[in-house]
């Protein structure tokens, strides 16, 4: 049992704050403004200055991708072509890979301005298949040995383009999916072991994580399955299989389904193919939507009867509308007052359906890091949407039309830090679009475990609630917002105690097994 003293934000539906909590076995036993005698001789914790909340969650992370990416080389500070080449020949020279897979490539935040194109990449005096991902995941430029290596079927993909080596669309998604499925299952493993370590110093305890990327019989599932399962410490890990093969998901007796790749509706506006109802400044293009309307309002609709919580991914405004017209007639045909289903991003959103969302009770799962985003900068935006980009990621127009919203990162786009993200949603450059520090607090805790019907035990601070807490080293309460950068993550507790870094495989799958044994 430990007492702790000081800032307590609940995070609660009211946004209580008290001075005392109590812990005990892992749990909260008692939340007050005065301590109970019973309590008195235990360990005590002054907080001081500093805050105890519930600890932080990502709502939409790529957690396998995040973890590869992270082991791998991070492009996303290349100010120009020349120090590209550098890097990736440093890299290549150090590390003697197979093949070189890096993430982070931009044309907006180099001095070109332009995607790098096959010739350069063949230029270098590296003889092995390179893959470069772009900032946003959702194309690549690779060199001259991967396009040759790449199956025949791949050049016949809507995105497909060969002279400057570039995928878009489907024919990235197909590439990503042959290239992952070339990353060995003990390297993967080990890359997810320190990727959540990584996240747990961003104070993170819980994700939602879109897996299911071209793994030889889907081992990406898998492997989060035994994560889920088998960790040192409670870490929470709630997985949205991308596909759309209900049958896939019910034979694995997992309970949500959808993401981005598979069940992706649209682009996104990095490629210029976000999905609009008005066209991009001075051009025709509306983007593209990658299904008919019939494919995915029968893919919700069965998703839906089978009791199966969806996740669809939708950045344009058209995708936003197509993924409503298919959730509104699932929800007719099979009424169901709480089903949580949810819309991934949802960056750019019209007033009518905005107001709609808030009618069916959807989730947004949004990304309040892609406000302030370096690799696609405001002035980007402005050059595609014109005065539109100030009615991007309207995350307070959202909350007033009673969508609950939460916060994710969309890792490996961004980085997912919670902190970054309050943040982003409190400074929005739209003003009308700022929210308040407490909303932006629930977006990252409450909203979290609300999004994946968890907040009967965990996304708050309330007795009878897992102990999942971090002490950040100021109270955002009494903090100015344009100050918020300064917070930092001291702790994190789950069930009470603090997480310990440092698994290994061996334990993870001696434990996995010890638990697989004893629920039988």
């Amino acid at each position: 049992m430990k007492v702790y003293k000081g800032n307590i934000i609940t995070c609660n539906n009211s946004m209580d704050t008290y001075k005392y909590l109590v812990e005990e076995y892992g749990k909260i036993v008692y939340i007050g403004n005065s301590l109970a005698t019973r309590y008195k001789g235990y360990i005590q914790e002054d907080l001081h200055d500093k805050a105890l909340l519930p600890c932080f969650g990502d709502s939409h992370l790529h957690f396998s991708s995040y973890a590869l990416f992270n082991s791998t080389l991070d492009l996303r500070d290349i100010k120009d072509f020349n120090v590209l080449k550098s890097k990736l020949l440093s890299y290549y020279d150090q590390n003697k890979p197979k093949i070189i897979l890096a993430f982070g490539i931009s044309a907006h935040s180099i001095k070109e301005k332009t995607l790098v194109t096959k010739s350069l990449l063949d230029e270098l005096d590296i003889d092995i298949p390179i893959m470069l991902i772009k900032y946003d995941g959702h194309a690549s430029v690779v060199n001259s040995k991967m396009l040759n290596m790449l199956p025949k079927k791949i050049r016949t993909m809507r995105g497909y383009f060969e002279t400057e080596g570039q995928l878009f669309q489907e024919a990235y998604f197909a590439a990503t999916d042959f290239v992952t499925g070339k990353v060995s299952i003990p390297s993967l493993l080990k890359n997810m072991l320190r990727g959540i370590d990584q996240l747990a110093d961003y104070g993170i305890g819980m994700i939602h994580t879109s897996e299911g990327i071209g793994f030889p019989l889907d081992l990406d599932i898998s492997i989060s399955r035994l994560l889920k399962k088998g960790l040192m410490n409670p870490f929470q890990i709630r997985l949205f299989f991308q596909t759309m093969n209900t049958k896939k998901v019910l034979k694995r007796m997992l309970p949500r389904i959808g993401g981005c790749f598979e069940t992706a509706l649209d682009g996104c506006f990095g490629s210029v193919d976000a999905a609009l109802l008005s066209p991009y400044e001075e051009t025709d293009n509306r983007g593209i939507l990658f299904y008919e309307d019939s494919i995915v309002e029968a893919f919700v609709k069965k998703a839906h009867r089978e009791g199966l919580q969806i996740a669809l991914h939708a950045i344009g405004d058209r995708a936003f509308d197509q993924a409503l017209r298919a959730y509104e007639k699932a929800l007719l045909l099979h009424p169901k007052e709480d089903h949580r289903h949810t819309i991934i991003h949802g960056c750019m959103i019209s007033k009518t359906s905005l107001k709609k969302a808030g009618e069916l009770k959807l989730i947004v799962a949004a990304q309040p890091s892609f406000i302030h985003w370096d690799l696609e900068p405001l002035s980007y935006m402005e050059d595609l949407l014109g005065e539109r980009a100030q009615s991007l990621n309207p995350i307070n127009s959202m909350i007033q039309s009673g969508i609950t919203v939460s916060g994710g990162s969309d890792a490996p786009c961004t980085v997912p830090n919670p902190i970054e993200g309050i943040y982003a949603a409190c400074n929005h450059y739209n003003k009308k679009e700022a929210i308040s520090i407490e909303e932006a607090l629930r977006m990252y805790t409450y909203n979290i475990a609300f999004g994946t019907f968890d907040e009967k035990e965990r996304g708050s601070l309330e007795v009878g609630k897992y102990a999942d807490m971090i002490i950040l080293n100021k109270n955002p309460l009494t903090m100015n917002k344009e100050d918020l950068l300064s917070l930092e993550v001291e702790r994190l507790l789950l069930n009470g105690k603090p997480y310990v870094k440092g698994q290994t495989i061996g334990k993870l799958i001696q434990k996995s097994l010890t638990l697989t044994k004893n629920s039988r």
